[in-house]
């Protein structure tokens, strides 16, 4: 028996490890996926004022921040009742939407790539971990060619965000009651030109190269599937009512069948994470109290269950929900379903653009002002371009009680459970036959797929700026360690 360690694995958001055991056939038996970064935002927020969590939660992660404010604007509106209006809703879809597509195109072409075509031979690009690179030096060369583009065209998307946001990361406009920005005729503008140019590269490039990859690499059709077990909150509300239409509606496949999502009913499971909980908690009980000794932990990631059900989040769970995309659950599907998922949204941002009417003003400053609205106790739910995102918020005397978040890395690359069961990160990585032991390529492809972000946290350290954790490992092989 072989145990192979991948810390850091590369080329995602914040610092993840990946230890599996193979038997004599090289095939995984064990597989462990470890969040090394503890986040404490929650912490943070105690006694702040509940519009502060708005601003200071899109600091949890620079790549997805938008989807954290509307999490939280939609946990504090949903506190008091309110509804924002329709213009208020284009409006963060069009912000929301641009950030889903900067981030998609982000993963596929500067996180994901370089595991199937081989780089420039210079710095970053340059590895010694090449292994099962089947395209020809020039195929290879023009699929790099839109790696570089699509930094030009992922610098669009962020425009189109910041138009109607002020910026990005971390937008500024997404608040109680609304969107704070009034928008002109000349920023409609700026907004369908970037968006017609950002659409091209997806349904051009974007497209073409994800089949080409697809095409070369069919096996990974067949690797890398999971349990099949989807979760989805819904994103992009298209309508007002008490249960609004929305792009991707909620709901989730478990076990074959196509059910519904009570937020109620999801728990965290501490069991083997670095907190003091043990047992399945509601969102609602949860805490956030670190535990570093804790015997048979190994990770910071708690492990949100559904009715104790592991559940995978992200394009493939919204695309498969959605009946958008339903051939397959594995690595290569959920490089298609995320292609796929950018073209829907691109579509759909350029129908809700043309639905703005210029110089209409959708903030509500009566909801904003929470001083006159001094207890409540909220969930907001959404979709993170990685999967199912839900804030919670509890507050009084205009002061939060509790703040919970639990993000889509949480579901995907969960730690085990008090029931024994794995996270679907590390279900994915069971089973799967490795060529290479000293280079397991295979491992990285299955992991990237799964586009995990585990930067919600900050670094333990002490005094002289060391790691506390003896759990993290740092070794100059790309791959990790072999024992």
């Amino acid at each position: 028996m072989t145990t192979i360690k991948l810390d850091p694995v590369t080329r995602l958001e914040g610092h993840m490890k990946i230890e599996v055991e193979v038997d004599d056939n090289k095939k995984v038996i064990v597989a462990k996926s470890t969040g090394n970064m503890f986040r404490g935002f929650e912490n943070l927020l105690k006694g702040r004022d509940p519009r502060d969590a708005v601003h200071i939660t899109q600091r949890i992660c620079g790549l997805c921040p938008v989807s954290h404010a509307v999490a939280s604007v939609k946990a504090i509106e949903a506190s008091q009742n309110f509804r924002p209006t329709g213009q208020a809703r284009l409006l963060r879809n069009l912000i929301q939407g641009g950030n889903f597509l900067s981030d998609h195109i982000l993963h596929f072409y500067h996180l994901t790539l370089m595991d199937f075509i081989k780089g420039p031979d210079r710095s970053p690009w340059y590895t010694n971990a090449n292994s099962d690179m089947r395209f020809s030096k020039a195929a290879g060369e023009k699929i790099f060619q839109n790696y570089l583009k699509a930094l030009e065209i992922r610098r669009k998307a962020h425009e189109m965000v910041s138009v109607f946001s002020g910026k990005i990361p971390h937008v500024m406009s997404i608040m109680p009651g609304g969107v704070t920005k009034t928008p002109t005729e000349v920023e409609v503008s700026q907004y369908k030109a970037l968006l017609q140019q950002v659409k091209a590269f997806i349904d051009n490039q974007y497209y073409e190269d994800v089949q080409k990859i697809a095409s070369v690499y069919k096996d990974y059709f067949d690797i890398g599937k999971g349990y099949g077990n989807f979760i989805t909150f819904g994103a992009f509300e298209t309508d007002g009512g008490s249960e609004p239409k929305m792009l991707f509606r909620s709901g989730r496949y478990t076990n074959g069948q196509y059910l519904s999502v009570d937020i109620e009913k999801v728990t965290e499971d501490s069991k083997y994470a670095w907190y003091e909980d043990s047992q399945p908690l509601s969102v609602k009980a949860s805490t956030t109290s670190p535990k570093l000794d804790k015997a048979e932990a190994y990770s910071w990631i708690k492990a949100p269950r559904y009715m104790g059900i592991p559940h995978e989040a992200g394009p493939l769970a919204r695309m498969w929900i959605n009946g958008d995309y339903r051939k397959g659950t594995s690595v290569m599907d959920r490089h298609v379903a995320r292609m796929l998922e950018s073209k829907k949204i691109a579509n759909a941002l350029s129908i809700w653009v043309d639905q703005l009417v210029p110089g209409t003003q959708e903030y509500n400053p009566t909801m904003h002002q929470t001083a006159t609205v001094k207890t409540g106790e909220g969930m907001g739910m959404t979709e993170a371009p990685r999967g199912a995102l839900v804030h919670y918020t509890k507050y009084a005397n205009n002061l939060i009680q509790n703040y919970q978040v639990v993000t889509p890395t949480c579901w995907n690359a969960s730690p085990m459970d008090s029931s024994g069961q794995v996270g679907p990160l590390e279900k994915a990585l069971m089973g799967v036959q490795i060529k290479d032991i000293s280079n397991p390529v295979e491992l990285i492809r299955i992991v990237h797929s799964f586009d995990p972000c585990t930067a919600c946290a900050v670094h333990i350290i002490d005094a002289e700026n060391t790691l506390k954790s003896k759990y993290i490992v740092s070794t100059p092989n790309p791959y990790g360690l072999l024992k």
